[in-house]
């Protein structure tokens, strides 16, 4: 989509941002530098659209001005993460990474230049290595079907429905929380705004923990908006419980603010919020692979229970 002259200067005013924020990060990880350390960054919900969307459609004047914007400040967002320096060296987005179906019909999606294509053009600007998860929005499941958008991200972005990274010893997993029964209009318990994993998936989960290599865990939905069981008594709660000393954290979206569960299901467990709603709604990772411990290195920049976080830069 063109940019207009409020996004344009949306996206210039965090420049200068930009150029302290690099600055900060160089002084403080210079001050702990070691080869024991590792960076990551964690962004959420972006719900970029295209030329195919309808202005005005969302729910009140903030989202009905948000959607429009989503694309520049993902962009800030990356031009931040890429500008650091150690560098960051993955990263990772928890889902809605576009913003609905504009057709039901696959083939659309291969005529026509859509959301899919400008997210993946923007993602693709990041220096390091991006995955992404599925959300909500990435899913239309009472119009489109699961397999459809499997097929879409598996043939546009390479990215599967559920995934694990394996870098420096730590796992990183994507969990997907619109795959079991909830997400299913033939079920009885049907209910879109519910998440569940399904069996396969909750085995293969408890496959990577029984590793008992330290574990980051994405999953869209709050782990609150959760099916806490969904066989007998066997479901992700009981596991993260479980394996709560190999999970070090477990990040969420959905929400588009930033809460803090602590410690309620287990392992740390923080919601995060939009860059559809803030350019700096980014979490800056750094990890010790020595001594296996982790540092949400923007934390005393996030304000709570808000979309927002002031920006990391010099203060």
């Amino acid at each position: 989509m063109a940019m207009d002259r409020r996004q344009f200067a949306a996206l210039g005013a965090t420049s200068f941002a930009s150029l302290l924020a690099q600055k900060l990060w160089a002084e403080q990880v210079r001050a702990i530098a070691s080869p024991d350390k590792f960076y990551f960054a964690l962004l959420a919900d972006s719900h970029i659209i295209d030329d195919f969307y309808v202005k005005g459609s969302e729910n009140g004047i903030e989202d009905n001005q948000s959607i429009l914007l989503t694309t520049p400040r993902l962009i800030s967002a990356r031009d931040l993460i890429n500008s650091l320096t150690p560098s960051i060296e993955q990263v990772f987005l928890i889902g809605d990474y576009f913003h609905n179906y504009p057709s039901t019909d696959y083939d659309f999606y291969f005529k026509n230049t859509t959301r899919l294509d400008n997210a993946k053009a923007i993602t693709d600007g990041f220096k390091m290595p991006v995955h992404i998860g599925f959300g909500n929005h990435d899913y239309d499941v009472r119009k489109v079907s699961r397999e459809m958008s499997h097929r879409l991200f598996a043939t546009k972005f390479n990215a599967q429905p559920y995934s694990v990274v394996d870098y420096k010893g730590f796992k990183f997993v994507h969990l997907n929380n619109f795959l079991g029964s909830t997400q299913s209009k033939i079920s009885s318990d049907f209910n879109p705004g519910i998440g569940s994993l399904g069996e396969e998936q909750l085995h293969w989960f408890e496959g990577q923990l029984q590793q008992h290599k330290p574990t980051f865990v994405f999953i869209h939905y709050p782990l609150i908006q959760n099916t806490p069981t969904e066989f007998a008594d066997y479901g992700l709660l009981p596991l993260l419980r479980r394996y709560q000393e190999t999970i070090q954290l477990v990040v969420s979206g959905h929400m588009h603010k930033w809460i803090d569960f602590a410690h309620t299901y287990g392992p740390q467990h923080y919601v995060m919020a939009a860059t559809r709603y803030d350019p700096n709604a980014y979490m800056l990772m750094e990890v010790d692979t020595k001594r296996v411990t982790w540092r949400f290195m923007n934390a005393s920049l996030i304000e709570w229970s808000t979309h927002y976080s002031k920006p990391y830069r010099a203060i």
